[in-house]
């Protein structure tokens, strides 16, 4: 069992509506560094969840004419499917509804933030965002709008709980600016320290019954309900029995979150807050993404151009929708996607240069009946470019850029293709067969390596390809990432197309 720990979670998704496709980008980059993680020994843990709520689940509750728990548990099923439809190696989904599981250890949160002096009472009057489930301050607007949701809050006045989260702004942009907390990439660390250099505000944490009779229960008081804050936020706990002080909790946290660039402020300030109030560990770090669009246009169900994640899968194929995502959208910066990319991508990375690639050395490997897999035979080269691509790629993956870290391994398959162009095996061995054995052998050597460095991103894939090549699709990285490190290796599975090219109509 590994002596070394890695937990990861993602946002907590609002159960309003069904899975898009930025969930799928978040879910899809979270698997891949935590399928990393594993293979470089880690016993890695993924949470994720549904939010579930708050005003804006239980009016889409109304408006769908049900009542709100079994309208956010069929919402939730949706996003749980996307475990097998994404293949995605998650340990834990959390129902903030969940009243065995995630209450408990909500309720616990806010007592001991009660009990640190932080929360207070009062009355207040502000504009309210349903969209964002926040008060939203005057000089946030644009044209009288939420910058983020493009409508105007409403007025509200009530009285609810506040949290001193003021108090806590010196040490938290403190703990941004030594990494203490570390947000990827650093350029979203700048953008959320000069916002928090002008101040955190005191935030509301509850709303009256009255206007919200679905939430978590505040404790020792019937009158009002949980906000997001204390709720949502305790999720990234819950599921790891913080409420009991369980042995995950004592095994995984502190950990590292994956959101949206929508919602830093709060996760590197409120939780951040939190958590010091509550005096639990902190957070690693906060891993930061961007938006996404369709074809160069915002997705709006309204002009009708939003991409079904689960269609796209099951149309597809789960790999190629995480590649496209893994490879084209560089980490923390906003992305397209785009339908006629989407496909190149596809039929060009995938079907030409690795499937033909592995296609044409099984093919040659099989009809030679080549069994002496002697990686010592051939040029230093191939050894070498292998060893600088497994340098590159684990710094990038070790920094979560995920998007460099693709682009390292296909310079290494196009490196393999133009190593077949160069040396021409299928005649060499004609001639010199010793030769053209060399380089096929050197080459399949190059595939295994190329497999054990794209599970995180294409593990179906991967597992396909090493099958083919006489290998299990599991593996071993600290016994078999050297090269030529594979014992007893001398014989090939059986052939296939692995990624079938996508024939579309000009």
């Amino acid at each position: 069992m590994p002596d070394k720990t890695f937990y990861i979670t993602t946002a907590i998704a609002y159960a309003n509506s069904v899975p898009h496709l930025g969930h799928a980008m978040e879910f899809i980059e979270v698997d891949a560094i935590a399928r990393y993680k594993r293979n470089m020994g880690f016993d890695a843990f993924v949470l994720t969840g549904t939010d579930e709520h708050g005003i804006k689940n239980y009016n889409a509750a109304k408006e769908a004419g049900m009542e709100p728990k079994p309208f956010v548990d069929k919402n939730a099923k949706v996003f749980r499917s996307l475990w097998e439809i994404l293949n995605l190696d998650f340990q834990a989904f959390v129902q903030t509804s969940d009243r065995e599981v995630h209450w408990p250890a909500a309720q616990k949160m806010w007592k001991k933030l009660d009990e640190a002096g932080d929360l207070y009472r009062k009355e207040y009057e502000g504009l309210y965002c349903e969209g964002c489930e926040r008060f939203i301050v005057e000089r946030e607007l644009v044209d009288g709008n939420c910058p983020d949701h493009k409508r105007p809050p409403k007025p509200m006045k009530e009285n609810n709980y506040f949290f001193k989260l003021s108090k806590y702004t010196e040490q938290i942009i403190e703990l941004i600016e030594s990494d203490t907390v570390k947000i990827y990439p650093e350029f979203r660390k700048h953008e959320f320290l000069n916002m928090a250099k002008e101040g955190l505000h005191d935030v509301s944490f509850s709303r009256t019954r009255e206007l919200l009779p679905w939430g978590v229960d505040v404790p020792g008081d019937d009158d009002q309900v949980m906000y997001v804050w204390c709720d949502a936020l305790t999720t990234y706990i819950s599921g790891i029995d913080y409420a009991e002080d369980g042995d995950k909790w004592k095994k995984y946290w502190p950990g590292i979150h994956a959101i949206g660039k929508d919602i830093v402020r709060f996760h590197a300030g409120i939780w951040l807050g939190m958590l010091l109030s509550a005096k639990d560990p902190l957070p690693e770090g906060i891993f930061v993404h961007g938006f996404l669009t369709h074809n160069g246009e915002k997705m709006s169900k309204t002009v009708g151009n939003v991409v079904d994640p689960i269609e796209t899968a099951e149309t597809y194929g789960s790999d190629a929708l995480r590649y496209y995502l893994l490879r084209e959208i560089p980490v923390g910066r906003d992305g397209d996607f785009n339908d006629k990319l989407f496909i190149e991508r596809y039929n060009s990375d995938l079907a030409n240069n690795l499937g033909n690639l592995v296609n044409r050395v099984h093919t040659l490997v099989t009809r030679n009946d080549i069994t002496d897999f002697a990686f010592d035979k051939g040029g230093s080269h191939y050894k070498e470019k292998v060893e600088e691509t497994w340098k590159k790629y684990k710094a990038d993956m070790d920094e979560l850029n995920l998007h460099e870290a693709v682009f390292h391994v296909w310079r290494l398959v196009d490196f393999a293709n133009k190593m077949m162009e160069e040396e021409k095996p299928w005649a060499t061995i004609k001639t010199d067969p010793e030769a053209g054995e060399v380089t096929l052998v050197s080459i399949l050597e190059v595939i295994r390596h190329v497999t054990m460095m794209i599970e995180p991103f294409i593990p179906t894939s991967a597992g396909q390809i090493r099958l083919q090549i006489g290998l299990e699709p599991g593996f071993d990285l600290e016994k078999e990432g050297e090269w030529g490190s594979q014992i007893g290796w001398s014989s090939l599975g059986e052939g296939g197309i692995i990624f079938p090219r996508i024939e579309t109509e000009e």
